[in-house]
């Protein structure tokens, strides 16, 4: 048995067609706030770039939004989208499933990646060349 999406004890469809200050009311308190203080010009353009990528995907292409706003709160009309989050060097793209609503996009592209460091040897710093023969 496949468990059906919800959020808050709303469906997708439910969710999508909320008012947006219906919406608001329902996420945590982080991003209630953010939100209720309203969309920066960055985020507005955002959402401009969202909902054309929206009507090219009802055409058949697929576009991939890319963008700097990290600290957009991924709402119900994004699902579906793939959004290019950019991560300090790089786009990482995130595909935007009903599970991410209420979550910050920049929580999906990490910003540092884990260190592993090599074996010492040839190529090595000066201090770590030396490989002791027994």
């Amino acid at each position: 048995m496949v468990k059906k999406f919800t959020f808050r004890g709303y469906t997708l469809e439910e969710l999508q067609n909320l008012p947006m200050d219906e919406f608001i009311k329902l996420l945590p308190s982080r991003q209630r706030r953010s939100m209720l203080r309203g969309l920066p010009p960055r985020q507005k353009k955002l959402l401009e770039n969202l909902r054309r990528a929206r009507r090219a995907l009802k055409k058949g292409k697929k576009v991939v939004v890319r963008t700097h706003a990290r600290d957009m709160v991924i709402t119900p009309e994004m699902v579906g989208l793939t959004i290019a989050a950019h991560n300090g060097k790089e786009f990482l793209p995130i595909e935007i499933s009903p599970e991410h609503i209420g979550h910050y996009i920049g929580e999906f592209s990490p910003t540092h990646k884990r260190v592993s460091h090599g074996n010492p040897g040839i190529g090595a710093t000066r201090s770590s060349q030396y490989i002791p023969l027994k």
